[in-house]
C-alpha cells in the first residue's frame, strides 16, 4: 500500500448492510474526490477508529521521566521542557476515523482499495493510503 497524505473531499452516506435499514444505518465514505476524479466506493472492507500518539505528550514523558529539561544550576527554577520539531502536545484523546474502501473512478470496471481518514479534531478527510 503506498502512504499518501493528501486532503480529499468525502460525500457520506449509509454504508454496509445498514443501506436498507435507514434508522440504523452508519454512515461512511459514498464518494470521494482526489486528484480531480471522482471516485464511487463500491463497498467497506474496513472501519477502526486510532487514538492519538498519546505517548509522545508532554504529559506522558513527565510521568515516565523523559522530559528534555535545560541544564540549571543548583538553586535555579527549571527551564522549560525543550520543545522537538513535530511534537505534537495536543489533546490526548484525539482520534480519527479509518475507513479502508473498494473504488472505482467513473464507469471504471477495475477498483483499487484506499484508506480514508477522518480527523475528529478539525472535522477533516484525507486519503492516506492506496493500492490500485
Amino acid at each position: 500500500m503506498r502512504r499518501y497524505d493528501d486532503p480529499v473531499e468525502v460525500r457520506k452516506g449509509p454504508v454496509g448492510n445498514a443501506v436498507d435499514d435507514v434508522e440504523g444505518a452508519l454512515e461512511g465514505p459514498a464518494q470521494f474526490l482526489w486528484r480531480g476524479k471522482l471516485w464511487k466506493v463500491r463497498a467497506v472492507l474496513a472501519h477502526w477508529v486510532e487514538t492519538g500518539a498519546w505517548w509522545q505528550s508532554a504529559g506522558a514523558r513527565a510521568v515516565i521521566g523523559t522530559d528534555d529539561y535545560s541544564v540549571v544550576e543548583p538553586g535555579e527554577p527549571l527551564g522549560e521542557p525543550v520543545s522537538r520539531p513535530g511534537d505534537r502536545t495536543g489533546d490526548l484523546l484525539a482520534e480519527r476515523e479509518l475507513w479502508r474502501v473498494e473504488a472505482a473512478a467513473g464507469m471504471s470496471p477495475d477498483p483499487g482499495v484506499f484508506d480514508l481518514s477522518f480527523d475528529w479534531s478539525d472535522g477533516s478527510w484525507q486519503l492516506v493510503g492506496c493500492v490500485d
